[in-house]
């Protein structure tokens, strides 16, 4: 069930002093910066590489539909929070009037981590979030999503590649049949894990505290775990694991996960 009303909402202003435009432009400062800079590692400058098409995918999206048309799908994660940034940087530009909070969608895992839910009330204020939550299975959350913002029209989610169901992905794809209908946009669908801890620490982003803990995929607490690849051997911290960033291979991602 919801957690906020559906009428809830922020109003849509076009002054500046009370829209999302400050955020904005703050993260299109830091993303500009990186962008700019001479990149000090391969990685990084395959991580400019993708931010460039990343960037150009919201861009698409940001013309072929209005902002009331647009969300995202956001659960505190480490893919959907590189995708929070590159949206917040692309709508720097808007030539539209912004809302006074990004419209954005949050469907909570049965057995929730304390500390995901904390960073995820963390990215509401410092990001400026208008989050809907749902307590239910996905497709139901996103049917009465739908239903309580019916002018949403596509949800850009942080799906990658590897992920499950993600192999056959493009940027722009309808929901299957069965599910609620909107267009899910994947700018990050090609990125590595590397190139997302990459970004993350080159602009240094504030993460969720788990990903210091060894955990690398987050999910709920009865299916989620540390890391094994992670393990920390001579080299042992308090909680026994490696911090995420340090994992290199993408195929090791969901070795902490029990699906």
């Amino acid at each position: 069930m919801p957690l906020r009303a559906p009428d809830d909402k922020p109003p849509t202003n076009g002054d500046p002093a009370t829209t999302i435009l400050p955020v904005c432009n703050e993260i299109a400062g830091r993303v500009n910066a990186f962008l700019a800079s001479e990149p000090a590692t391969p990685l990084l400058r395959q991580v400019q590489e993708q931010t460039r098409t990343a960037l150009g995918v919201i861009s698409s999206a940001l013309e072929k539909y209005t902002l009331e048309e647009i969300s995202l799908s956001y659960n505190g994660g480490k893919d959907c929070l590189v995708l929070l940034i590159l949206l917040l940087a692309s709508l720097s530009t808007s030539p539209h009037p912004l809302p006074a909070a990004l419209q954005s969608v949050y469907i909570i895992s049965p057995h929730p981590f304390a500390e995901v839910d904390e960073f995820v009330q963390h990215s509401i204020s410092t990001y400026t979030l208008d989050l809907a939550r749902y307590t239910l299975p996905m497709k139901e959350a996103f049917r009465v999503y739908l239903e309580e913002h019916s002018k949403v029209k596509a949800i850009l989610v942080g799906t990658r590649r590897t992920d499950p169901h993600g192999e056959t992905l493009t940027h722009f794809d309808k929901t299957d049949h069965g599910w609620p209908a909107f267009m899910r946009v994947h700018p990050v669908i090609d990125w590595h894990y590397a190139e997302i801890w990459g970004f993350i620490r080159a602009l240094e982003i504030p993460y969720c505290v788990l990903y210091d803990r060894g955990y690398t995929s987050l999910g709920g607490t009865t299916d989620t775990h540390p890391n094994p690849a992670l393990k920390a051997g001579e080299e042992s911290t308090e909680q026994g694991f490696r911090p995420a960033y340090e994992l290199v291979e993408d195929y090791a991602e969901r070795l902490g996960r029990d699906w």
